[in-house]
Protein backbone atom coordinates (compact mmCIF):
# COMPACT_ATOMS: atom_id res chain seq x y z
CA UNK A 1 0.00 0.00 0.00
CA UNK A 2 1.54 3.45 -0.53
CA UNK A 3 0.49 4.96 2.45
CA UNK A 4 3.74 2.94 3.83
CA UNK A 5 5.93 4.27 1.88
CA UNK A 6 5.37 7.48 4.24
CA UNK A 7 5.17 6.18 7.44
CA UNK A 8 8.35 3.75 6.42
CA UNK A 9 9.95 7.43 6.36
CA UNK A 10 8.79 9.04 9.16
CA UNK A 11 10.02 6.14 10.98
CA UNK A 12 13.23 6.44 10.16
CA UNK A 13 13.32 9.93 10.52
CA UNK A 14 12.82 8.59 14.31
CA UNK A 15 15.14 5.98 14.38
CA UNK A 16 17.76 8.64 14.54
CA UNK A 17 16.25 10.20 17.19
CA UNK A 18 17.58 7.32 19.16
CA UNK A 19 21.02 9.01 17.66
CA UNK A 20 19.88 12.53 18.63
CA UNK A 21 21.97 13.43 22.13
CA UNK A 22 20.65 16.13 24.98
CA UNK A 23 22.48 18.22 26.74
CA UNK A 24 20.76 15.50 29.59
CA UNK A 25 23.34 12.83 31.22
CA UNK A 26 22.06 9.50 32.35
CA UNK A 27 22.73 8.11 35.99
CA UNK A 28 25.12 5.59 34.47
CA UNK A 29 27.55 8.67 33.35
CA UNK A 30 26.05 8.41 29.12
CA UNK A 31 24.25 10.99 27.03
CA UNK A 32 20.66 10.76 27.05
CA UNK A 33 19.05 10.48 23.12
CA UNK A 34 15.93 12.02 22.66
CA UNK A 35 13.91 9.27 22.12
CA UNK A 36 14.70 7.72 25.80
CA UNK A 37 13.47 11.31 26.80
CA UNK A 38 10.32 11.06 24.56
CA UNK A 39 9.42 7.60 26.26
CA UNK A 40 9.58 8.71 29.98
CA UNK A 41 7.26 11.71 29.22
CA UNK A 42 5.01 9.22 27.48
CA UNK A 43 5.49 6.90 31.15
CA UNK A 44 4.47 9.78 32.99
CA UNK A 45 1.67 10.48 31.26
CA UNK A 46 0.28 7.00 32.12
CA UNK A 47 0.90 6.61 35.47
CA UNK A 48 -0.33 10.36 36.60
CA UNK A 49 -3.38 9.72 34.17
CA UNK A 50 -5.37 7.73 37.16
CA UNK A 51 -4.84 10.94 39.54
CA UNK A 52 -5.72 13.72 37.13
CA UNK A 53 -10.05 14.06 37.77
CA UNK A 54 -10.81 16.43 34.73
CA UNK A 55 -12.00 14.32 31.49
CA UNK A 56 -9.45 14.50 28.63
CA UNK A 57 -8.06 13.16 25.56
CA UNK A 58 -5.63 10.37 26.47
CA UNK A 59 -4.94 9.32 22.77
CA UNK A 60 -4.48 13.10 22.42
CA UNK A 61 -2.19 13.32 24.99
CA UNK A 62 0.24 10.47 23.89
CA UNK A 63 0.19 11.69 20.11
CA UNK A 64 1.92 14.50 21.38
CA UNK A 65 4.06 13.83 23.12
CA UNK A 66 4.92 10.72 20.72
CA UNK A 67 5.81 13.16 17.90
CA UNK A 68 6.77 16.69 19.54
CA UNK A 69 10.09 15.67 19.30
CA UNK A 70 10.09 14.70 15.92
CA UNK A 71 11.10 17.92 14.33
CA UNK A 72 14.70 17.44 16.49
CA UNK A 73 16.28 15.29 13.57
CA UNK A 74 16.09 18.23 11.51
CA UNK A 75 16.02 21.09 13.14
CA UNK A 76 18.10 19.74 16.08
CA UNK A 77 18.23 19.99 20.10
CA UNK A 78 18.16 23.31 21.28
CA UNK A 79 18.61 23.40 24.57
CA UNK A 80 16.02 25.39 26.67
CA UNK A 81 18.96 27.69 28.55
CA UNK A 82 20.06 28.50 24.96
CA UNK A 83 17.06 30.33 24.00
CA UNK A 84 16.04 31.62 27.89
CA UNK A 85 17.48 35.00 27.40
CA UNK A 86 17.95 35.00 23.87
CA UNK A 87 14.83 35.56 21.75
CA UNK A 88 16.45 36.04 18.20
CA UNK A 89 17.31 32.35 18.94
CA UNK A 90 14.27 31.05 20.04
CA UNK A 91 12.49 32.74 17.02
CA UNK A 92 15.19 30.84 14.90
CA UNK A 93 14.91 27.72 16.77
CA UNK A 94 10.77 28.14 15.84
CA UNK A 95 11.02 28.64 12.63
CA UNK A 96 13.93 25.99 11.95
CA UNK A 97 11.16 23.77 14.08
CA UNK A 98 8.16 24.57 11.94
CA UNK A 99 10.03 24.06 8.47
CA UNK A 100 10.72 20.34 9.53
CA UNK A 101 7.58 19.75 10.48
CA UNK A 102 6.36 21.03 7.38
CA UNK A 103 8.60 18.49 5.70
CA UNK A 104 7.24 15.57 8.08
CA UNK A 105 3.71 16.75 6.92
CA UNK A 106 4.52 16.00 3.51
CA UNK A 107 5.97 12.68 3.84
CA UNK A 108 2.69 11.23 4.61
CA UNK A 109 -0.97 11.60 2.95
CA UNK A 110 -2.50 14.79 3.43
CA UNK A 111 -5.23 13.75 5.79
CA UNK A 112 -2.55 11.68 8.35
CA UNK A 113 -0.09 14.85 7.51
CA UNK A 114 -2.29 17.00 8.29
CA UNK A 115 -3.42 15.56 11.88
CA UNK A 116 0.34 15.08 12.84
CA UNK A 117 1.09 18.62 12.29
CA UNK A 118 -2.08 19.90 13.72
CA UNK A 119 -0.88 17.68 16.92
CA UNK A 120 2.39 19.09 17.21
CA UNK A 121 0.82 22.80 16.28
CA UNK A 122 -1.61 22.51 19.50
CA UNK A 123 1.36 21.07 21.36
CA UNK A 124 3.35 24.16 20.74
CA UNK A 125 0.63 26.45 21.93
CA UNK A 126 0.29 25.25 24.85
CA UNK A 127 -3.38 26.33 25.26
CA UNK A 128 -5.38 22.96 25.40
CA UNK A 129 -5.36 21.04 28.25
CA UNK A 130 -3.94 17.74 26.58
CA UNK A 131 -1.32 20.58 25.69
CA UNK A 132 -1.12 21.89 28.72
CA UNK A 133 -0.12 18.33 30.49
CA UNK A 134 2.25 17.19 27.41
CA UNK A 135 4.28 20.50 28.05
CA UNK A 136 4.32 20.37 31.92
CA UNK A 137 5.83 16.64 31.31
CA UNK A 138 8.01 17.52 28.68
CA UNK A 139 10.05 20.05 31.57
CA UNK A 140 9.21 18.02 34.63
CA UNK A 141 11.30 14.99 32.93
CA UNK A 142 13.89 16.92 32.07
CA UNK A 143 14.71 17.82 35.25
CA UNK A 144 14.32 14.62 37.07
CA UNK A 145 16.57 13.52 34.44
CA UNK A 146 19.22 16.00 35.65
CA UNK A 147 18.11 15.24 38.93
CA UNK A 148 19.34 11.40 38.32
CA UNK A 149 22.60 12.65 35.89
CA UNK A 150 25.74 13.65 38.08
CA UNK A 151 26.08 17.07 39.28
CA UNK A 152 29.08 18.25 37.04
CA UNK A 153 27.51 17.79 33.85
CA UNK A 154 25.35 20.33 35.45
CA UNK A 155 26.23 23.50 33.92
CA UNK A 156 25.61 27.32 35.87
CA UNK A 157 22.30 27.94 34.50
CA UNK A 158 20.94 24.86 35.06
CA UNK A 159 20.77 25.89 38.93
CA UNK A 160 18.46 28.69 38.14
CA UNK A 161 16.41 26.59 35.59
CA UNK A 162 15.58 24.37 38.82
CA UNK A 163 13.15 27.32 39.80
CA UNK A 164 11.51 27.82 36.37
CA UNK A 165 9.13 25.10 36.15
CA UNK A 166 6.62 26.28 37.63
CA UNK A 167 4.60 28.28 34.99
CA UNK A 168 4.16 24.94 33.19
CA UNK A 169 2.70 23.10 36.11
CA UNK A 170 0.84 25.94 38.05
CA UNK A 171 -2.68 25.19 36.28
CA UNK A 172 -3.18 21.47 37.60
CA UNK A 173 -2.44 20.51 41.38
CA UNK A 174 -1.25 17.39 40.38
CA UNK A 175 1.54 18.50 38.06
CA UNK A 176 2.22 21.57 40.43
CA UNK A 177 2.98 18.48 43.22
CA UNK A 178 4.92 16.38 40.75
CA UNK A 179 6.61 19.62 40.20
CA UNK A 180 7.47 19.95 44.26
CA UNK A 181 8.94 16.57 44.37
CA UNK A 182 11.11 17.03 41.92
CA UNK A 183 12.60 20.38 42.80
CA UNK A 184 13.24 19.21 46.41
CA UNK A 185 15.02 15.97 45.08
CA UNK A 186 17.10 18.75 42.99
CA UNK A 187 17.55 21.33 45.94
CA UNK A 188 18.76 17.63 47.94
CA UNK A 189 21.45 17.18 45.02
CA UNK A 190 22.86 20.62 45.11
CA UNK A 191 23.14 20.77 49.13
CA UNK A 192 24.40 18.06 48.86
CA UNK A 193 27.05 18.93 45.96
CA UNK A 194 26.84 14.99 44.93
CA UNK A 195 28.70 14.52 42.12
CA UNK A 196 29.98 11.53 40.58
CA UNK A 197 32.38 9.48 41.95
CA UNK A 198 36.01 9.03 40.48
Amino acid sequence: MKQFKGIMQVLKLAEKLKLEMLHSWLSNGRQESVAEHTWRVGLMAVLLEPYIEETFDMAKLMKMIMIHDLVEEEAKDVPAFDTLYDPDRKEQKRLAEEQAMDNIRLMLEEIPGQELQSLWLEFEAKESFEAKIANALDKLEAQLQHNEASLDTWIEIEKEMVYLLKPHTAFHPVLEEMRQVIVEEAEQKLSEGVFAKT
